[in-house]
């Protein structure tokens, strides 16, 4: 009985026994007889610098400009529709075809409106010959004044009656009302036409323009005639040189943006209606001019400035920009040529943040440090 109640304390005290010697165990293992740590604690990031790419403040032709998408749009578009009902005897030309304005494009059937001529020309002849036996009869007070006007009339009425039968007649040949290229063509040889169904369309493509919407600061630098440049998915790598045409007076209260008409010409056929085309206006150029590359510009926190490169740190400095395109950015003061700016990791940086410029060589690490140390002794 007493050996089953002593059983449980003397495990315990050979687990509280066993638990202190791996304790001393792994305490030893934790240095070596020095007291040293077996590895070298790895250098910081802050001790071997933010790693950045920079580029030097240089000199380059700067052009000032907007740019914007529009959707290119045909100055002159027509949709031929049928002036006389009838069969469609023939169609003449066909989608992506030129044509010239006056050319018959196709043809209705044309008996019934011929008949209605000859109809009309037969009862213009009586008519013609009533009034003549009525002059001459008039003329010798043989008949009264009223029925000689009222033969008269009659004459004029079949006149204009057989004028219209003729404008029908002719209203058989299709004919295009402007200059183009047939876009669509809506029906097909033995068609039953109807007066006013649609039967063309024809877009003149030798003239195009694109209207921009540009917000209403650029106002002051748009003008008619400025010279702007078209790009469009179709044609890459190639530019397409065109002028600002109009420019709208009044700015649209809603969207704060003005409209501005570009026209195109474009004689190798490359630019089509309806093509999303990005616009480039160019209103200013200033050659040889002090620039940083637009990355490099710090933006949103008050003044604009860039990250210069000052003795492996990064110092911000304010500038004072000027003209601003796609890649560049010009300063007008603030830095000085030759001198580098930061264009990649400076959303790491801060004012002073040591800096580690990517490309650089081991070499000129080194002759930096021995630099340094130098100077420190």
């Amino acid at each position: 009985m007493s050996a089953l109640s002593n059983a449980p304390r003397a495990f315990r005290t050979r687990s509280t026994f066993g638990l202190a010697c791996l304790m001393l165990i792994l305490a030893g293992c934790g240095g070596d007889g020095d007291g040293k740590k077996d590895e070298a604690k790895p250098e910081s990031t802050e001790e071997k610098g933010i790693v950045v790419e920079v580029a030097p403040v240089s000199r380059a032709t700067i052009a000032a400009s907007y740019n914007g998408t529009a959707t290119l749009e045909a100055t002159a578009q027509a949709q031929v529709v049928a002036k006389a009902s009838g069969v469609l005897l023939s169609v003449l030309t066909e989608e992506g075809q030129p044509v010239q304005v006056g050319q018959v494009i196709a043809r209705l059937d044309p008996d019934q409106p011929r008949l209605e001529v000859a109809r009309n020309e037969a009862m213009l002849r009586k008519l013609e010959a009533e009034f003549a036996r009525s002059t001459e009869l008039f003329e010798r007070k043989l008949v009264a004044a009223d029925a000689h006007e009222r033969i008269r009339y009659d004459l004029e009425t079949q006149r204009a009656a057989w004028e219209m039968a003729k404008l029908q007649l002719s209203y058989t040949e299709i004919r295009a009302p402007i200059s183009g290229v047939v876009a669509r063509r809506m029906v097909k040889q033995g068609n039953l036409i109807k007066i006013n169904d649609a039967l063309f369309d024809i877009v003149d493509v030798a003239r195009l323009e694109a209207v921009l919407n540009v917000p209403e600061r650029e106002l002051r630098n748009m003008a008619a005639g400025q010279p702007v440049q078209l790009r469009v998915d179709a044609a890459p790598g190639t530019g397409f040189d065109g002028v600002i045409d109009r420019v709208s007076p009044v700015v649209d209260p809603a969207s704060g943006t003005f409209r501005v008409v570009c026209a195109f010409s474009d004689a190798t056929g490359v630019l089509k209606p309806g093509m999303f085309g990005r616009i480039d206006v160019s209103f200013d150029e200033r050659a040889n001019a002090l620039t940083v590359p637009r990355e490099a510009l710090i933006e949103g926190e008050g003044d604009v400035a860039v990250f210069m490169v000052k003795d492996g740190l990064a110092v911000r400095t304010p500038i004072q920009p000027g003209h601003v395109n796609a890649n560049l950015v010009e300063v007008l003061a603030g830095i000085s040529e030759g001198e580098r700016v930061v264009t990649k990791g400076k959303v790491s940086l801060r004012d002073g943040s040591r800096i580690s410029v990517l490309g650089e060589t081991s070499e000129t690490a080194t002759v930096e440090a021995a630099a340094a140390t130098t100077a420190t002794n």
